[in-house]
């Protein structure tokens, strides 16, 4: 997961554009010759894609990028932490 990443992700895309990438990427990693990094390149991609999807949900019900971005960040290190 980076920050930066998926800022840009919100900033530059639409929701309908990364679920669309993530059906993609999801697909691609179940084909048989995919090699073990490239499930890894496509999982971090799949998990930045998953918190700009977020990131948009939480500015759609009103919260500010910058507190939305915070707040996927401390989500996802709180749930590192258990």
């Amino acid at each position: 997961m980076k920050i930066p990443v998926i800022r840009q992700l919100f900033q530059n895309t639409t929701p309908a554009q990364l679920e669309t990438t993530l059906e993609v990427l999801e697909a691609f990693c179940e084909f048989r010759g995919v090699s073990e990094h490239e499930v890894d390149v496509a999982g971090e991609m799949i998990t930045n894609i998953c918190g700009a999807l977020e990131v948009h949900q939480m500015v759609s019900d009103g919260a500010v990028e910058k507190d939305a971005l915070n707040a996927f960040g401390q989500k996802v290190m709180g749930s590192i932490d258990r």
